[in-house]
């Protein structure tokens, strides 16, 4: 029997479940207990709860309490129960992500659950908050600390620790005093500390700890950047921090924090990759009372988990997170920070197709607070909203303190000797900067050994079987490795087609730079950074460190090098065949790839030494490069916006991409082709149907660029209108009219609003 009669207010339960269904579904309140002396627990907005559905059971979130149900109330079931005592989403955090489930055209719940750490998904308790701690035992309590005066590690741990006599946190202690696992270690051994569990509390306000680092002087359009961020504290304002490379806007983010921070409001700062948190985390906890809590898929899921409960208890005051954390939830959000806005990281590929950078300005506006979005290489997007004035646009010409803007000149490699894929002239500027005690950073943009493994004889070529694409060698895991479906097998000794022994691998990757690169600069100190090289946990940090500590001399990697990272001891950066990427078929290729190259240029010269760019080209004609040597990004962008505007494509139109793939191409060809029938206003049959609206045109379907791809056949249908709001009616109708669709075997679709890539 359900708890309250139907029809009386809030009778009706509206919960979202994990599946990929549009709607929410309607339930009543648990029934009560057999005892009768249970009380009704309260059901708010937010809460979690288990509920049947169909032969089993689904975690759902309860989205809002009707008094009417559209559904028969005979068929109705009520909840299982609660599985919380309050909302883990507030009214806030629903509102938003609503939102984006309905502009993206995607599944209400699986939008929800996708805001959730992992175990909040499942029927589990929210995990226990308390953290590991130390306290002094008794005898670390009257120890006469004189006896330690050979340890001074170890007498300062104490210290601290006694300061604090119901325990201090250990992350606390290593905020405090930093990396502290072995002193612990030797003092608990001595039976001076012992473990416990402490409640989770603010920053250690009362323990000392080293004097915080102090900023540098805000030059005068830094300290202007940060007197108009600052005045809008309180209300929404949109705002593009369009700073060159070193121009000092993480300084300007630390500022704006500080201020929020002075008014009681919490920040999120939104960074594109993994690889930008641990830089950014070390200097927000060297110059911040209050470490920020980090959110990322690179932590442990309990670790992930402590620091959503830290950031939605209102106890963090500064969130730091890649594109998942725009949702979570912030009690006293005031300042939204996203670092690198032209990133296409930043757009969720998979399952929930989100733009992070887009919700962070539509969290703003909800919320009635600023939103900085800051790049050397603003997106055209962003760009074009600066130049017509809906967002703020703030200016850093100019590099902060002494560093100068790095010279960058093309070197034309057309029937040039290489060696390691480098010119004579390169080396010869690589080793005066090594013999000077500078550091060089080589950029090349494709890991591996080999792109391709062929056989001289026969003219085998290693193909993957599964994609129309080849095979890329690792030579030291000793296997073929293809890139996009991770099909791999084992480096083969002879040809598979005529037994031949003359394979040959053509083409470098950073696995074969890196080993070329050492017989050529003997005794230097060589290190590479791509996904290869940085897969275990804690890597990629290590080998920055050895780079900051200068004992690397030649820094090499792909595109992670290339944004957010601060080299101060980096002179020359040398940028290796970026020609593939000039002649893309993606109308966004131009925009990419500059940004790619302005931004590889930056990592050179950004302390007192000047710096120099040489990019190897055997194009050296091409205008994208000739745009950029002449009149840097802006000219670049001033030019491809015009070519934009000309061609009707974003930001000056607005687009959906419809995908479908399936074992057979002619499933997916189909499905498409009926698609389109919809689109235009009509079905297989020719009836009319009022989903159609003027203003709306439809392309294709056409293969997909790569259309086999993991052994699946792919094709697309691009759907685009001038007007944002036409686009969004249109594709409300034409996306429930999708999911009535038969569904053939094996058939998977996917809508895709405002693609950024047309792959």
């Amino acid at each position: 029997m359900p708890s309250a009669p139907l029809g009386t207010p809030g009778s009706i339960l509206r919960v979202a479940v994990a599946a990929p269904l549009m709607d929410a579904f309607d339930y009543l309140p648990p029934a009560p207990a057999s005892d009768g002396c249970s009380a009704t627990p309260s059901l708010l907005p937010g809460q979690r709860v288990l509920v049947p559905f169909g032969q089993g059971r689904r975690v759902g979130i309860l989205l809002e309490l009707r008094d009417t149900s559209d559904q028969d109330p005979v068929r109705l079931k009520p909840i299982e129960r609660l599985l919380d005592p309050g909302p883990v989403l507030s009214t806030a955090d629903l509102t938003l992500i609503r939102w984006a489930a309905d502009y993206y055209r995607q599944p209400i719940g699986e939008a929800l659950f996708s805001a959730l750490p992992a175990r909040l998904r499942q029927a589990k308790p929210i995990l226990d908050e308390q953290v590991p701690g130390v306290s002094a035992t008794p005898t670390g309590r009257t120890l006469d600390l004189e006896t330690l005066r050979r340890a001074p590690k170890q007498r300062a741990l104490l210290t601290l620790v006694r300061s604090v006599p119901e325990g201090i946190a250990v992350a606390d202690l290593t905020v405090c005093l930093g990396p502290c696992a072995a002193t612990l270690r030797s003092l608990r051994a001595r039976g001076l500390l012992e473990t416990c569990r402490l409640a989770p509390a603010g920053p250690v306000t009362h323990a000392p700890r080293a004097e915080r680092a102090p900023g540098p002087e805000l030059n005068a359009d830094q300290a202007e950047a940060l007197r108009r961020v600052a005045a809008a504290l309180g209300g929404f304002s949109p705002f593009l921090l369009d700073g060159v490379t070193g121009s000092g806007k993480t300084e300007v983010y630390i500022r704006l924090i500080e201020a929020a921070a002075a008014r009681g409001a919490q920040t999120l700062l939104i960074v594109p990759e993994i690889g930008l948190t641990p830089q950014l985390r070390e200097r927000l906890t060297a110059r911040l009372p209050d470490p920020p809590a980090v959110l990322h898929s690179g932590l442990a899921a309990g670790e992930r988990e402590r620091a959503w409960h830290r950031a939605a208890s209102g106890r963090a005051g500064v969130v730091l997170g890649t594109r998942s954390a725009v949702f979570v939830p912030l009690p006293r959000l005031g300042l939204i920070l996203v670092d690198e806005e032209h990133d296409a990281s930043l757009k969720q590929q998979e399952g929930f197709r989100y733009s992070a950078r887009d919700l962070a300005v539509r969290r703003a506006q909800l919320v009635g607070c600023p939103v900085v979005l800051g790049s050397a290489t603003p997106s055209l997007e962003t760009l074009n909203n600066a130049q017509t004035e809906r967002y703020g646009w703030l200016r850093l010409p100019q590099r902060a303190g002494a560093a100068c803007t790095p010279r960058t000149s093309l070197l034309d490699i057309r029937n040039q000797p290489l060696q390691a894929g480098l010119s004579a002239v390169l080396r010869e500027e690589m080793r005066t900067e090594i013999a000077a005690g500078n550091q060089v950073l080589l950029f090349l943009n494709r890991r591996g050994y080999a792109p391709v493994l062929t056989c001289h004889a026969c003219g085998w070529v290693g193909d993957c079987p599964h994609c129309d694409a080849r095979l890329t060698l690792h030579l030291a895991r000793r296997r073929l490795w293809c890139h996009h479906c991770g099909w791999t097998r084992p480096l083969p000794d002879v040809c598979p087609d005529c037994k031949g022994t003359d394979l040959r691998m053509l083409g470098r990757g950073t696995e074969r730079l890196d080993e070329e690169l050492r017989p050529l600069f003997p005794g230097v100190g060589i290190a590479r950074l791509d996904r290869d090289t940085t897969r275990r946990r804690g890597e990629l940090a290590r080998l920055l460190d050895e780079v900051r500590r200068g004992d690397v001399q030649i820094l090499l990697g792909t595109q992670m090098l290339a944004k957010g990272h601060d080299f101060p001891g980096v002179t020359l950066v040398g940028i290796l065949d970026l020609d593939h990427s000039l002649y893309a078929s993606d109308f966004r290729a131009p925009e990419r790839t500059a940004q790619l190259i302005v931004q590889v240029t930056g990592r050179a010269g950004r302390a007192e030494r000047p710096g120099r760019v040489v990019l190897q080209t055997r194009h050296p004609e091409h205008p994208l490069l000739q745009s950029l040597l002449h009149d840097g990004y802006r000219g670049f962008a001033t030019t491809a916006l015009a070519e934009r505007r000309e061609a009707e494509l974003p930001p000056f139109s607005h687009l959906a991409l419809l995908r479908a793939e399936a074992p057979a191409v002619e499933t997916a060809t189909d499905f498409l082709n009926q698609a389109r029938l919809i689109a235009e206003g009509c079905t297989a049959e020719g009836r009319a149907e009022p989903l159609a609206e003027t203003g709306v045109q439809c392309y294709g379907p056409v293969p997909a660029p790569m259309e086999r791809r993991g052994g699946r056949y792919r094709a697309q249908l691009l759907i685009q209108s001038s007007q944002r709001p036409r686009l969004q009616r249109f594709l409300a109708g034409w996306s429930l009219a999708l999911r009535a669709l038969p569904r053939s075997k094996g058939l998977r679709w996917s809508l895709d609003v405002d693609p950024q890539d047309m792959y």
